[in-house]
């Protein structure tokens, strides 16, 4: 069988890596000091605040103890606050401060600055069909991983 040389992963990797560095750029040129785990985890906090680490580590696909770690700046910031679950003390439970609330909007902006420019030169139909191609490899990759 002959394999054709394909540079999918590399390119994905490095558009990872760039969206990264361009993003956290415009996140400080609006005011916003946070990191892209940061982003992550606020991210769906947002959606639904009052999480555990568990489920914010499966939310994000960031294994626990990175997690752990990413709260434990965020906390030192005044980004989040930890308390222990009232019902499980051996869970902590991760909450959104004020601060953080008060920058979803500028946070969103910048989001949507990046994906204008993340989709520059594309057509709408050009759009959908490379979203559909990553969420077949997506899936593809999700069914193949190994279970445990």
């Amino acid at each position: 069988m002959i394999y054709l040389e394909t540079k999918g992963g590399f390119y994905i990797t490095q558009i990872k890596q760039l969206q990264d560095r361009i993003f956290e750029r415009l996140l400080l040129k609006n005011g916003i000091e946070i990191s892209g785990g940061q982003g992550r985890i606020l991210f769906i906090l947002w959606k639904t605040d009052n999480l555990t680490i568990s489920e914010i580590s499966e939310k994000t696909s960031l294994a626990k103890n990175t997690v752990s770690v990413v709260i434990n700046g965020m906390v030192n910031k005044g980004i989040v606050e930890r308390t222990i679950n009232p019902h499980n003390r051996r869970q902590t439970i991760v909450s959104l401060t004020e601060y953080a609330k008060s920058l979803q909007e500028k946070y969103e902006l910048v989001s949507q600055e990046m994906n204008v420019l993340f989709y520059q030169g594309f057509s709408e139909e050009e759009q959908r069909q490379f979203e559909r191609y990553l969420a077949r490899i997506l899936e593809t990759l999700i069914d193949n991983l190994p279970t445990n």
